[in-house]
């Protein structure tokens, strides 16, 4: 039975079989899906296909899950709908696979319109191809519906995406369910990308270094992950995944896209992010609301359409792109914030670790609710995606950190104070550097409360000192841990000692 009280129907048996449905165009490949989608597209001066979506970013506050509510009536007919409309217009179906790791790799599903092409182009080229497995995972995405309603059915590993067409939806639906699955087996899904990192350390001995990053969309985790950190052989930086991870039990970090990243544009810079641009400027990647004139002209500085504009682009055009995708073992997590109370960077205790993680301290951006870009936010686990009881989350971060032995730090990318010292990509950088070098030496600091670098190597960290650029700032932190103390109180199944560590 289902939570509802229904009786639990075999939802993916009523999926045409796309082996032999009609209707169905299986598994067609990029050239065919691009020929499908030609009406759609604008070609940029580099040779790819630029498309412009009617939705452009995700609608989160129309997406309901089974486990975290109740399914009535209208939603089991939304679900209901979106399987009929698949079996009666002409669609196109394809399967990809979801990570590599064997407990962490799924089949996933997705049927889209043939007159929405495109939405399967960008989203097939950030998986890697089936290997003709059954699959795991379903979402039908049906932009044509005359409302808008993602509705999520965890237990049965389906999403029917209605109304929109923003590809990210379709990206997500399936993420989604990964970090899920995750959960079930003993790990946790993280909002997070990964990165190893081969650094000398003081005493001049090369070490490995796995460094995994937790932010919200467009705070700087693609571009940190991706960065090479200006390491000259033997030391390298390579970037692992940079959207969705899985905390596995033995500490392994297991990747869920093979093939490609979904990267924000605006605002791309070849100076600043060489291997994005880069990446962004080949042929094979898949613009999605980019600004781009008649003749090809791409504009990244320019919000034509919106400022969440994106690219699906390659793996295999990152210089600093694994082959792998899995992270043998994270030694080192950062919490990615834009709070300008916070540091460039601190240390914290496990304790401090599990807060900051059920803070998910940032600014919003218009990838989550542009409407509410430039605010104050918090996320729990700078996750947007999870699936059951947040407090929980935060207890199973909490175990599997002290388990496996994993230091924790926050960042903060955005700026001090009134915007009085900003943090660039060359700071955080150099930080992320030497944080894995081991040569930053840690102070105590009672004034702010948290352990900061009282020394970084190449870094005159001595400016950043907070209370410097903060006018009341003592009054500022106190209403501040008072509003961190209150958004706690909420998650009931939240442990006592982690409520009590807030900083």
């Amino acid at each position: 039975m289902s939570e509802t009280g229904a009786e639990t129907r075999p939802l993916v048996r009523e999926l045409p079989d796309p082996t032999t449905a009609s209707n169905v165009r299986y598994d067609p490949s990029f050239e065919e899906l691009r020929d499908l989608a030609a009406d759609d597209e604008t070609t940029t001066e580099f040779g790819s296909p630029s498309y412009v979506s009617e939705t452009r970013s995700r609608s989160a506050d129309l997406t309901k899950n089974a486990v975290d509510a109740a399914f009535g009536e209208r939603d089991r007919e939304l679900v209901d709908d979106a399987i009929a409309r698949a079996g009666d217009r002409e669609m196109v179906c394809v399967d990809r696979l979801m990570g590599r790791h064997p407990d962490a790799t799924f089949c996933c599903r997705l049927f889209v319109p043939v007159e929405h092409a495109h939405i399967a182009l960008g989203w097939r080229d950030l998986f890697e191809p089936s290997d003709g497995r059954e699959p795991d995972l379903y979402t039908v995405m049906d932009p044509d519906y005359d409302e808008t309603a993602i509705r999520v059915l965890p237990d049965e590993g389906f999403t029917a995406v209605l109304g929109t067409d923003y590809i990210g939806e379709a990206k997500k639906s399936f993420l989604r369910l990964y970090m899920y699955r995750i959960k079930e087996q003993g790990g946790l899904g993280l909002h997070a990308g990964s990165k190893r990192v081969r650094v000398r350390n003081e005493e001049g001995d090369l070490q490995t270094v796995g460094q995994v990053f937790m932010g919200l969309s467009a705070t700087g985790k693609s571009t940190l992950t991706s960065h090479g950190c200006w390491l000259e052989d033997p030391e390298d930086a390579t970037m692992l995944q940079d959207d969705v991870c899985g905390l596995l039990p033995d500490g392994t970090v297991a990747g869920s896209e093979g093939e490609g990243l979904f990267i924000k544009t605006i605002g791309l810079d070849a100076e600043e992010q060489p291997e994005l641009y880069e990446a962004a400027t080949h042929e094979s990647a898949v613009f999605e609301n980019v600004a781009v004139d008649d003749d090809g002209t791409v504009h990244f500085d320019e919000d034509r359409y919106t400022s969440n504009s994106r690219a699906v682009v390659q793996r295999d055009q990152l210089e600093s792109a694994d082959e792998e995708i899995d992270l043998e073992r994270m030694d080192q997590a950062f919490f990615i914030t834009r709070n300008p109370l916070m540091p460039p960077v601190a240390k914290l205790t496990d304790d401090q670790a599990a807060v900051a993680f059920m803070l998910g301290e940032s600014i919003e951006t218009s990838a989550g609710d542009p409407s509410r870009a430039g605010e104050s936010i918090r996320v729990v686990g700078t996750n947007p995606f999870i699936i059951g009881p947040e407090g929980e989350e935060g207890n199973i971060f909490r175990d599997l950190i002290e388990a496996l032995d994993i230091e924790c730090y926050v960042i903060n990318t955005g700026y001090l104070g009134e915007k009085s010292a900003d943090v660039g990509v060359e700071e955080s950088v150099t930080i992320l550097t030497e944080v894995a070098r081991g040569t930053i030496e840690w102070t105590d600091d009672d004034r702010t409360g948290l352990t900061i670098p009282e020394s970084v190597p190449g870094f005159d960290i001595g400016e950043y000192y907070v209370p410097d650029h903060v006018e009341d700032y003592d009054e500022a932190v106190a209403e501040l841990r008072a509003e961190r103390r209150d958004y706690l109180e909420q998650f009931d199944e939240l442990r006592e000692e982690i409520r009590d560590a807030v900083y």
